[in-house]
């Protein structure tokens, strides 16, 4: 197959003769990479990287250089896509790719969705071929946040998913398991995690052997330019909170201000986990996260450390820091 020009936001002299070459581990750098033009077969020779032909992408294994906190377990597998298109072309198969696995494997597969952008890169699950070949029966759907406000309200993410997903598949009503919108946030957090426990102990919902909390097959996160994941914001003590499943917040820094949320633990006792990111205007939490970042405020995306896979979907803007 004939190799295809690859494209740096940053140019290669630089990315490779300045520091920011340190966090890629064990880079070649051979000067006949400047003599030539850039393809995906010389990409993978001279660095390492596996550059994905036709696909617009590239991808790494960002490793932690120590373990200890949760930042520095792993920080997974990054992929790098030219644009938003490719993204979400990638993160269908990788869902299907997974629904197929679970269904399989177990009958069931539980999946866990966000609010904001996350609906829109999924919508190539609702075109051909996923369509029509991923077995929609077996998909129970959750949510790892949800504002307090009814479900038809502009504000919620279920009128989101709803609109932008659900209604455009077969996935059984009984399925999808909605927040109570009748109940003020903190009788709402109470009501989901009361609903998780009856799934867990039924077996809809898998056990985590080391931590005993909800083993979700797969969850979608996406990031806020805060680098805030669910509704656990920078700053706030929620991001701390390690005995509640599920819990409730009324101050929100970004409204509306009353939301529920799943807390880290859960969140992390995941077997798969996306983290979906798109815009330059998420690059420096993405850099925060996955770069050389020397802050010492953590941010809540710095706290995503799976026990299972964790996979960073990026657009070339979101990882133009990198």
């Amino acid at each position: 197959m004939a190799s295809s020009p690859f494209h740096f936001s940053t140019p290669l002299r630089t990315l490779f003769s300045s520091a920011s070459h340190r966090r890629l581990p064990c880079i070649p750098i051979q000067a006949s990479l400047f003599r030539q033009p850039l393809t995906h077969k010389t990409l993978a020779i001279s660095t390492g990287i596996r550059g994905v032909p036709g696909s617009g992408r590239f991808c790494w294994r960002a490793k932690a250089s120590m373990a200890g906190t949760a930042t520095e377990k792993g920080k997974g597998k990054v992929e790098v896509f030219d644009s938003e298109e490719d993204l979400s072309v990638s993160l269908a198969k990788y869902t299907a790719d997974l629904a197929d696995k679970f269904s399989k494997e177990k009958g069931t597969f539980t999946v866990v969705l966000s609010g904001g952008s996350l609906i829109k890169s999924l919508r190539k699950l609702v075109e051909s071929p996923y369509i029509d070949s991923v077995d929609w029966s077996t998909w129970r759907v959750f949510w790892v946040d949800e504002r307090v406000v009814p479900k038809n309200h502009v504000d919620s993410n279920y009128k989101l998913a709803f609109d932008g997903f659900l209604s455009k598949v077969t996935i059984l009503p009984g399925n999808v398991y909605a927040i109570n919108d009748a109940l003020p946030a903190e009788g709402a957090a109470d009501d989901y995690e009361t609903c998780l426990r009856h799934l867990v102990e039924s077996g809809v919902i898998s056990v985590s052997p080391a931590t005993g909390l909800p083993k979700f097959d797969l969850m979608l996160l996406g990031m806020g330019p805060d680098g805030h994941v669910a509704s656990l914001f920078p700053g706030h003590p929620l991001v701390k909170e390690n005995e509640k499943w599920v819990t409730f917040i009324k101050d929100s820094p970004k409204p509306p201000p009353e939301r529920i949320t799943f807390t880290f633990p859960v969140i992390n006792s995941s077997a798969y986990i996306a983290l979906v990111v798109c815009g330059a205007g998420k690059a420096g939490p993405v850099h925060a996260a996955l770069g050389n970042s020397q802050n010492s405020d953590i941010l809540p995306v710095q706290m995503v450390s799976p026990e299972g896979e964790l996979v960073w979907f990026l657009d070339k803007d979101a990882a133009s820091k990198l």
